[in-house]
């Protein structure tokens, strides 16, 4: 037998209607498991109101004690449409001028709450952010179609500081190709690590890695980094792993489990004893480890440069009716060749 479901109105008209019955107020009170003064309230209401009397009243108060006077609030009103473009603390000096000590002025804060609330304030429009969604992701089929990058998750070395592992791997002949120990993530000593992978392997078809520094920025256009942007003037295509979804790179991540297990269990006392480590690691997994998923073999056996050297950025050609201008790191102008054109600069 299913519950028999009440609501506080029913239980109200139940209770008021046992009491024209003749029944006393205590023995119906003790029933109900009321006080006797909750039982009379709610019985004399009745009598005066009838059965509106018997729902829910509002709790809110009848008056505040520091509420804002009408007049008050409706002069701020008219202050702000007055001056357009004044604020709460100019509005609130023509208020101590206005009023001359005939009642107690308002706070700054107070006023902006009631230009707020009668939507006089302009708020800042929100900035537009470009959210990162990932890149239509490829599968590698020969050695450098396909690198995959990423910065392993920092731990504390020996002396306390912070090591950022950088891991460069290629997708196809699983081939570790850099593993190196930085003391953080700025771009400047992960361009060189680049240009030192690039120098001696060549450049592959496309990097993959995930949407955080360095290989994104989240202020950047498209969330483009200085690290991207280069490699895209490289002619490298970048793929991107959706934000919360590691296991698009699933085959490098299981690789940094195995990194942790055997190179940073216990860390190096330095960041020169924890490269020492990853470069003895790096050996092991290209030359020693084989891989299941390459029929037992070793990465090296399978990997061979690029084709594709690296030959550093192609020269940027601008327009014939442009100018010139070299600038320092500062953004001061160094020096300035004009062209001679009768073209417009615009």
């Amino acid at each position: 037998m299913p519950w028999k479901e009440t609501s506080v109105m029913e239980e109200r008209l139940r209770f008021v209607a046992r009491l024209p019955e003749g029944e006393g107020m205590s023995d119906v009170c003790r029933e109900f498991g009321i006080s006797r003064k909750t039982g009379h309230k709610i019985f004399n209401r009745y009598k005066e109101d009838g059965l509106e009397a018997l729902t829910d009243r509002s709790r809110r108060p009848v008056r505040h004690a520091n509420q804002l006077p009408e007049p008050v609030e409706a002069m701020i009103v008219r202050l702000k449409k007055e001056k357009p473009h004044w604020g709460a603390r100019k509005i609130r000096e023509l208020l101590v001028k206005r009023l001359a000590g005939d009642v107690r002025v308002p706070s700054k804060s107070t006023v902006h709450a009631v230009l707020d609330r009668h939507g006089l304030v302009a708020h800042a429009r929100k900035r537009q952010r470009f959210r990162a969604e990932g890149t239509p992701l490829s599968q590698a089929l020969m050695p450098n179609d396909l690198w995959c990058a990423d910065v392993k998750g920092e731990f504390k070395l020996g002396n306390g500081r912070y090591c950022y592992p950088l891991t460069v791997t290629d997708q196809a002949s699983r081939y570790l190709l850099c593993c190196e120990a930085f003391e953080s993530t700025r771009q400047p000593a992960l361009f060189d690590a680049f240009r030192r992978l690039f120098a001696e392997c060549g450049l592959p078809a496309a990097i993959r890695s995930d949407n955080g520094l360095p290989f994104a920025s989240p202020n950047g256009l498209y969330n483009l980094s200085k690290l991207s942007v280069w490699w895209l003037r490289l002619g490298i295509t970048l793929e991107r792993i959706r934000p919360g979804r590691p296991q698009q790179n699933g085959q490098h991540e299981r690789m940094h489990l195995t990194l942790k297990k055997e190179a940073t269990r216990p860390p190096g006392r330095n960041i020169l004893q924890q490269q020492a480590r990853f470069d003895a690691f790096i050996s092991e997994s290209n030359t020693e480890r084989p891989h299941e998923a390459l029929e037992m073999k070793v990465p090296a056996s399978l990997y061979v440069s690029s084709s594709r050297p690296c030959q550093g950025l192609p020269e940027i050609s601008y327009p014939f009716h442009d100018r010139d201008v070299l600038v320092t790191n500062c953004a001061v102008s160094a020096s300035i060749a004009r062209r001679s054109t009768s073209r417009p600069y615009w």
